[in-house]
């Protein structure tokens, strides 16, 4: 059975990721069309992923706007962080559950049709952290 609830929860508290972060989940898009904006901004700093994303025409932009403006409003509320020194440190696009769905074709037969979901996580990090490690 579960011993020591208390002490492993405190220690899971513990071992938390400090970093500011955003997740959505179900997103109505493949993971693979997100993944091609992720790879794009991940490593800049905020405001410029933020510059990137609204000039991109792709349709992960918009609701990844989103989620860069979540991720940085939770910095500066939760963190106490400025805006100007985030950066995205790690951006991620899982696969969520597939909707399938039937097409008719021709014979009385049917192919199936897959509408891919997703979940996006964004995290973010302060740029002097960023600095310091890439100093070593």
């Amino acid at each position: 059975m579960a011993k020591r609830l208390r002490e492993k929860a405190e220690a899971r508290k513990n071992n938390a990721d400090k970093r500011p972060s955003a997740t959505v989940k179900y997103v109505r898009i493949s993971p693979d069309k997100v993944r091609i904006v992720l790879d794009i901004i991940r490593g800049k700093s905020y405001t410029e992923a933020l510059a990137i994303l609204k000039f991109t025409r792709k349709a992960a932009c918009e609701p990844l706007i989103k989620l860069l403006n979540s991720a940085a409003a939770n910095a500066e509320d939760h963190l106490n962080m400025s805006k100007s020194d985030l950066y995205v440190a790690e951006c991620f696009a899982n696969a969520g559950p597939i909707l399938k769905r039937i097409r008719a074709r021709a014979k009385g037969s049917a192919a199936r049709i897959n509408k891919r979901t997703c979940h996006i996580t964004i995290i973010l990090d302060e740029n002097n952290k960023q600095d310091a490690a890439s100093a070593k």
